[in-house]
């Protein structure tokens, strides 16, 4: 089974994004939380890019394997 590249950084922003969301009615200094929530957020830009990056880079790359050998 082959993961995607840019899945487990989304996925972990995901995680560390509501793990901060939840932690706001506790006594954790609300600097550390917000922290947390840009950190998640940070993961979840970068995971979801590199997804957008990888797709645009195998559509060019079948562009051209299409016009090395057209298929009918």
């Amino acid at each position: 089974m082959r993961i995607k590249e840019g899945i487990v950084p989304a996925v972990l922003g995901t995680v560390v994004t509501a793990t901060g969301v939840a932690l706001r009615n506790t006594n954790l200094p609300e600097s550390y939380r917000n922290g947390l929530i840009g950190f998640g957020l940070a993961n979840i830009a970068l995971g979801s890019a590199e997804l957008v990056t990888n797709n645009m880079q195998h559509r060019h790359i079948m562009s051209k394997m299409t016009k090395m050998a057209p298929f009918k």
